[in-house]
């Protein structure tokens, strides 16, 4: 049996992402969101534009956007109501957020240097995918809602993640990535069975070289 129901959300589960970008100083940001979708290789980030991440990437056009795994719980919730806008805009001050200058000290993560953007990466976080802003797109107007379409130009990964079977795969038995569900964090459990949908081996998978980049150091 189903019923008509009016949630307050629709995340059904995505990746938490990490977003680290550069502010006008020269100082780096850091904000978790989790409303982000992949595509070959760009990626839809939804955010609000009054955050200092937006801003940021607005103004520079680049970013980070690092994944953190399950055991980085922690250092997520040490950056929750926290905001690099300063004054902290009204509507942000009325959920209780207050101004953080220096979010990777208060995470207890560490900033690595970009290879081709200038934000930094998160050490911590298993896979890192620097990226360059293509275009933002307003949505749901007239909310402070923006989707922004960011294009992946270099791929970092711990080589503990990687598969045996090709040095820019991530096995995914392996990768252990932070969902966020209805607001609240989850894991993966084990895997159910192959997919036949999308092989990544085999006579049916496609090109590696269409959809993976070449093997970098980190």
């Amino acid at each position: 049996m189903h019923t008509v129901i009016e949630p307050k959300i629709l995340y059904f589960g995505t990746s938490v992402v990490l977003i680290s970008t550069q502010n006008p100083d020269g100082t780096p940001n850091l904000a978790p969101m989790s409303s982000a979708w992949w595509l070959n290789r760009s990626c839809m980030l939804g955010l609000s534009d009054k955050s200092q991440t937006v801003q940021n990437l607005l103004r520079q056009g680049e970013c980070v956007l690092n994944l953190p795994s399950v055991d980085l719980i922690p250092a997520i919730d040490r950056l929750t109501l926290l905001t690099g806008r300063n004054p902290v805009p009204t509507s942000k001050a009325e959920r209780g957020y207050r101004h953080e200058a220096d979010k990777f000290g208060i995470a207890k993560l560490t900033p690595a240097p970009s290879h081709a953007v200038a934000p930094p990466r998160v050490l911590e976080c298993p896979v890192q995918l620097e990226a360059k802003l293509v275009r933002a797109h307003p949505f749901e107007a007239p909310s402070s809602l923006v989707a922004l379409e960011v294009a992946i130009v270099r791929v970092h990964a711990e080589t503990s993640i990687l598969s045996p079977q090709g040095c820019s795969y991530i096995d995914p038995a392996k990768w252990k990535p932070m969902i966020m569900n209805f607001c609240e964090y989850f894991g993966l459990g084990d895997q159910l069975s192959q997919s036949r949908l999308a092989p990544v081996f085999g006579p049916a998978a496609s090109s590696p070289a269409a959809f993976t980049p070449a093997a970098t150091e980190s």
